[in-house]
């Protein structure tokens, strides 16, 4: 009866982890180049269920009832890194990726000298004349500088490359945007040792259980004056939600059910009137 309660509830725990997840993907459906979480979910380990018995030659002898499970748990929460829909904004600072791969950036602050990576390429140019993101963060060229665009006008090729142009479009200046991607062992591809942090970025772990390394990426294609929407498919996310919310409502049931055998047991069964 116990095993059953330890079932239901672990039941529950799991199902609320992944109304959180499916929340969290349903309120960035339109931020720019987010990517989706999912959640994968197993069993825990089964318990061998035995007893003794002294039917055989009068000693304690074991006989094994067979296996018992006591529910599920998180495995891990996998961001899902397909691609996103490109949209045209007809603005000369928006960027979309098409392909694997990601904008550096580097915090405003000055004091997190980290670099960090992201989808998000709604960019505008601040009060300093420096090419932002919308948190502030500075978008970094191939020489991991900040990349300054003053008043002027900008164009920019499918690989990256930025052209300034003044007012009489004239280039007085060209930049790169550093593009990377990432690699585990044997240079395969590999997103697994990614770590959201919020603003829409991404970051390397300090310690790395999945060793993965930045490498430049020459294999993505940039398109300005456009943007990459969410990965987000909201009616997949809503029948997701409402198939959580039955499966909780159900494990919430059973240990209603429970607790009422449980206190019968406890306080009928077997009292002397």
């Amino acid at each position: 009866m116990i095993r059953s309660l330890y079932t239901a509830v672990s039941g529950m725990i799991t199902q609320e982890a992944k109304q959180d997840v499916i929340s969290s993907n349903l309120a960035n459906i339109n931020t720019v180049g987010f990517k989706g979480d999912e959640i994968a979910v197993k069993k825990f380990e089964d318990v061998l269920i035995a007893n003794y018995s002294k039917r055989v030659g009068g000693k304690n002898v074991r006989q094994n009832l067979g296996h018992h499970s006591l529910g599920s748990k998180i495995d891990e929460v996998a961001t899902n890194f397909s691609q996103g829909v490109i949209e045209k904004t007809d603005k000369e600072t928006d960027f979309a990726l098409e392909g694997r791969g990601f904008f550096a950036v580097r915090t405003s602050d000055g004091i997190d000298n980290n670099e960090y990576y992201t989808r998000d390429g709604h960019f505008h140019v601040n009060l300093q004349g420096y090419l932002v993101t919308d948190t502030g963060n500075y978008v970094m060229d191939t020489n991991n500088q900040r990349i300054m665009i003053g008043r002027n006008k900008i164009t920019c090729d499918n690989n990256g490359n930025i052209s300034i142009l003044n007012d009489n479009k004239r280039v007085v200046g060209r930049f790169k945007l550093k593009l990377v991607d990432f690699q585990g062992n044997g240079n395969q591809n590999d997103y697994r040792g990614l770590k959201k942090v919020g603003d829409n970025l991404y970051r390397l772990p300090e310690n790395q259980e999945v060793p993965i390394r930045v490498v430049e990426n020459n294999n993505i294609t940039v398109i300005q004056s456009s943007l990459e929407k969410s990965n987000i498919n909201a009616i997949n996310e809503m029948v997701n939600m409402i198939t959580t919310m039955r499966s909780f409502e159900t494990n919430q049931k059973i240990v209603q059910s429970i607790d009422e055998t449980l206190s019968k047991s406890a306080n009928e069964v077997g009292s002397v009137r």
